[in-house]
């Protein structure tokens, strides 16, 4: 069997393949972040369909830091019986289900919560609405929901919890000289800027012990004037791997990031996949942890020359398995034809509507073969 379906383990997680439904919003949740089994429903098809470690959307752990319609929530014990319904269903078939906690900070969307988005500074002009810098205070409490949420996903029965540090979600714009711009020992110099995350990350060790996987999603870079860069970031994966993170998955981009952002269009050939496989072996070069990557893989033989050539350990996707849940077992089975996924990023155009998240290019095709 290749290389990329043999068992591998992650802090005693133990993987069938190398192959992660990287975190996605589904817009499935209810209003106020429960499961619902329209979601239960999307994470069936995905174990069914073979994929070997399923990450969930980023699941907000305040009410404040909801970034968009029908998210789910992890910040209340009342959501346990809907997060354990999503965890069974992939446990049936096989699978491995981690919790995605997160806390969208400047971007959380006020007009769903009612609340002033907090951040680590209060730029003028980005956005039109207002914004609270946080305090000291602030940025103890929202570790403490970290804590709290992780120590949520253990008693819940997830299989691990991975902190979201990317994409401009709170812990992200802590590391972004772009988007903090504070004075004091959360800005300046990037180990300050890495505080808030590091104590993220040991908020939730303390909460869930030794024993429990704990990932991070960290941007390689932000591909914006004045973001973070890759030197920047390899020094915070360091910091990480030296407090004992157990993976990585590596990613890019700020939701002003434009064209270099984390959502690309336009992968129609080899060399367009995989868009941040050159700042996945400068970490390869410097850390030990476990690598995984994402961002545009749709061949079944460029991952296998990421695993192969030492770029990355695990592969992970979210477009390609919106339009085919079972490619996974598609390709194990010997079909080895690439992701029928065009990357034209309709799919989260349904999510935005309130639809819920589905490959709309694939039903419109069904829908003219059905009428023609």
């Amino acid at each position: 069997m290749t290389i990329l379906f043999t068992e591998t383990q992650i802090n005693g997680m133990r993987l069938s393949n190398r192959f992660v439904r990287s975190a996605t919003w589904s817009a499935m949740a209810a209003e106020d972040g429960r499961s619902t089994l329209q979601l239960v429903n999307l994470l069936t098809n995905l174990a069914q369909g073979g994929v070997g470690l399923i990450i969930t959307g980023h699941a907000y752990v305040r009410q404040d830091g909801q970034a968009g319609l029908k998210q789910l929530g992890a910040y209340s014990d009342e959501l346990i019986p809907g997060l354990r319904d999503m965890i069974q269903t992939v446990h049936d078939h096989g699978g491995k289900i981690v919790l995605q906690v997160s806390h969208a900070g400047f971007f959380a969307n006020s007009k769903v919560t009612g609340i002033t988005p907090i951040c680590p500074s209060a730029l003028e002009g980005m956005v039109k609405t207002p914004r609270k810098e946080m305090s000291r205070q602030d940025i103890r409490e929202v570790i403490q929901a970290f804590g709290a949420a992780a120590m949520r996903a253990r008693e819940t029965g997830f299989d691990g919890v991975q902190i979201q540090a990317a994409h401009g979600y709170l812990l992200s714009q802590f590391l972004s000289p772009k988007l903090n711009r504070r004075s004091d020992d959360y800005g300046g110099a990037i180990g300050n800027r890495a505080r808030a995350l590091l104590e993220v990350f040991r908020a939730i060790r303390g909460a869930v012990g030794r024993d429990y996987p704990v990932l991070a999603k960290l941007n390689s870079q932000d591909f914006v004037d004045g973001g973070l860069t890759l030197e920047d970031s390899l020094q915070v994966g360091l910091m990480l791997e030296d407090e004992g993170i157990d993976a990585i998955e590596l990613s890019g981009g700020l939701p002003i990031s434009r064209e270099l952002g984390m959502i690309r269009k336009g992968i129609i050939s080899e060399d367009r996949e995989a868009y941040f496989k050159g700042e996945a072996r400068a970490f390869k070069e410097k850390l030990s942890v476990p690598l995984i990557l994402v961002g545009g893989i749709r061949s079944f033989q460029v991952a296998k020359r990421l695993v192969k050539e030492g770029v990355a350990d695990y592969l992970s996707m979210s477009r390609p398995f919106i339009r085919e849940p079972d490619l996974i077992n598609r390709w194990r089975d010997g079909d080895l034809r690439k992701s029928t996924c065009i990357s034209e990023n309709s799919c989260l155009t349904a999510a935005i509507g309130g639809e819920g998240i589905y490959c709309v290019t694939e039903k419109n095709q069904q829908e003219n073969l059905q009428f023609s």
